[in-house]
């Protein structure tokens, strides 16, 4: 009967851990859903205004701002890694710190100074097992992160940027493409010399510009508005990438629970009833005893 016991203890355990599981993939697809939404308005948003820096600099107008310039030599740099909070999201966190220190390594050799910022309570743990040193670290950052939150870090490296104590900036996060691609990257987003790069319409091109008050102070806005944005999107994408590995990992885990609450119940049952039997026969070399007394 302890066997029997045992299974039947191990089974209500296994269903307990079921129900959590189960209860995690249902808030993560809540989750994700409205991550999602935030971030495709992001997306669009961020190609809108690289397609405008694009026709401005094919339209024969001068695009000379100090943040789409690249320096001669790169003294000063830092590595942002974008991670999550919690765990139970499969190879979310892994993925992108794999990246984070190979590009670490790699910047180390080459760049006099440099900065580590993490955000995210993982990627803070994993920096710190690993006895390295991290400059700046952010936890604030949920599944919901917003445009101000982003914007007081963005403006801090813009200033950095162009006071010359920053020549380059790296963020190492998850690009979410679609529910079931998400790629782990590291992109240089300083200096952004990639957004007079953008796809060209050519009819906007041909098109005559006029700038009101003036052409400068539109590119004054235009720019760093770009690289917040950029910046924002980001977080944006690291955020919903999670809660989808979140959802999937769940999913995973509630599917073997099933799996394994099925082979404890079939188990359950054959001790049980080899049990029964065996009870069964000891009544009845009882009787026989008795008779035969």
């Amino acid at each position: 009967m302890a066997k029997a016991r045992a299974l039947d203890k191990r089974r209500k355990s296994v269903r307990n851990i079921r129900k959590i599981t189960r209860t995690m993939e249902l808030i993560a697809t809540a989750r994700f859903k409205k991550a999602m939404d935030r971030a495709h308005a992001a997306t669009a948003y961020t190609k809108r205004m690289t397609a405008l820096v694009a026709d401005l600099a094919h339209s024969g107008l001068d695009v000379d701002h100090p943040l789409l310039v690249e320096r001669p030599t790169t003294e000063r740099a830092t590595l942002l890694v974008l991670t999550g909070n919690r765990g139970l999201c499969g190879g979310y966190n892994s993925n992108v710190l794999r990246l984070a220190l190979a590009r670490l390594t790699e910047l180390q050799t080459t760049i006099p100074q440099l900065r580590v910022e993490v955000s995210g309570k993982r990627g803070l743990a994993a920096f710190k097992f690993r006895g390295l040193a991290v400059d700046e670290c952010f936890t604030h950052f949920e599944d919901k992160p917003t445009f101000g939150e982003v914007d007081v870090l963005a403006t801090r490296y813009l200033e950095e940027y162009l006071a010359g104590r920053l020549d380059r900036l790296d963020v190492a996060y998850t690009k979410f493409q679609s529910v079931s691609r998400q790629i782990a990257t590291v992109e240089t987003l300083l200096p952004l010399g990639s957004l007079a790069e953008g796809p060209v319409d050519e009819r906007a091109s041909r098109k005559q510009y006029e700038f009101l008050p003036s052409a400068a102070s539109i590119l004054e806005e235009v720019v760093p508005t770009s690289f917040k944005i950029k910046l924002f999107k980001c977080f944006l994408d690291a955020a919903v990438s999670e809660q989808v590995a979140r959802m999937v990992a769940m999913k995973s885990a509630t599917e073997n629970a099933d799996g394994l609450i099925k082979m404890l119940s079939m188990t359950y049952n054959r001790a049980r009833q080899s049990q029964i039997t065996s009870e069964i026969l000891d009544v009845l070399g009882g009787v026989e005893a008795l008779k035969s007394s």
